[in-house]
């Protein structure tokens, strides 16, 4: 007689919840359970920067610059820092990478097995506290320089209408309106986009106006990667409508990222806004 694969533990009724029955069964897999050495560790491992993220009619989209930095290293100059969290919603990564993409790993594997247990998807507002609870079991880590904090935005199919959500390191969750953006050049693609947006921007419209913000992320901020049109690595972009989500080609983000470096040339600042 074959022993069973599974111990009794899969097979038991539970929570809906991945990120407890992990905690439970097998906590030394949680990123948050592993140990560190006394001291500072930010300087180990490569970091993450900038995320932006706006609304149009009908949608939301999320945008990445593609560097990595250690220090005054660049460690990585086309890692992705947008993924989708399953199909109506998406997360951007700042701060530690490492840490970071697991605990992407972890919150779209959290929904969908929600999803398969209660046999509905989450709410929005259920999603954005799911990741909450996730970043808030890493503050061990985050005291000792590996923080985590993520961007979260996804369509609302209730609301009929894009969402975004902004963290801080203790978990706490904040819902953003038309516009933010996390990481160290987050400042400065925050001032860009105050001049830019506007809330009747169509989906080609806004991806323009993310894409110079991340220019002007970049033009002040070094650990935040430009457009590399040598090696044609331009930044993730992510939409999300009703329909769910998807990754603009890379062909569409390099036609948009060559018109704005060509409008660059004439006008190294970028575009100016209207004063009314």
């Amino acid at each position: 007689m074959h022993e069973p694969r599974l111990s009794p533990a899969f097979l038991a009724s539970g929570s809906s919840s991945f990120a407890d029955f992990l905690s439970d069964q097998a906590p030394e897999l949680l990123p948050s359970r592993r140990s560190l050495p006394e001291g500072s560790a930010a300087g180990l491992a490569p970091h993450g920067t900038t995320i932006v993220a706006a609304t149009f009619p009908g949608g939301v989209l999320m945008a990445g610059d593609r560097r990595a930095t250690m220090g005054n290293i660049i460690a990585q100059r086309d890692i992705e820092k947008v993924f989708p969290a399953d199909e109506f919603s998406c997360v951007g990564i700042a701060g530690s990478a490492g840490i970071a993409v697991e605990m992407v790993r972890l919150i779209q594997t959290e929904l969908e097995h929600y999803e398969k247990i209660e046999g509905t998807t989450l709410s929005m507002d259920g999603k954005a506290n799911r990741l909450a609870a996730l970043i808030r079991s890493n503050l061990g880590m985050a005291m000792q320089g590996l923080a985590v904090v993520p961007l979260f935005a996804g369509f609302d199919l209730v609301a009929q209408q894009g969402r975004i959500f902004s963290y801080d390191v203790t978990g706490g969750r904040y819902e953003e309106t038309a516009f933010h953006s996390v990481g160290s050049g987050s400042l400065f693609a925050r001032g860009s986009l105050k001049k830019l947006y506007r809330d009747d921007l169509d989906e080609e419209g806004c991806v323009t106006a993310v894409v110079q913000a991340l220019y002007d992320a970049a033009d002040d901020d070094s650990a935040t990667g430009g457009p590399d049109v040598t090696r044609r690595i331009f930044p993730v972009v992510g939409v999300i409508t009703g329909d769910g989500y998807r990754r603009l080609p890379d062909a569409a983000v390099a036609d948009v990222a060559d018109r704005v470096i060509a409008a660059r040339m004439g006008r190294p600042d970028g575009p100016a806004a209207p004063l009314t």
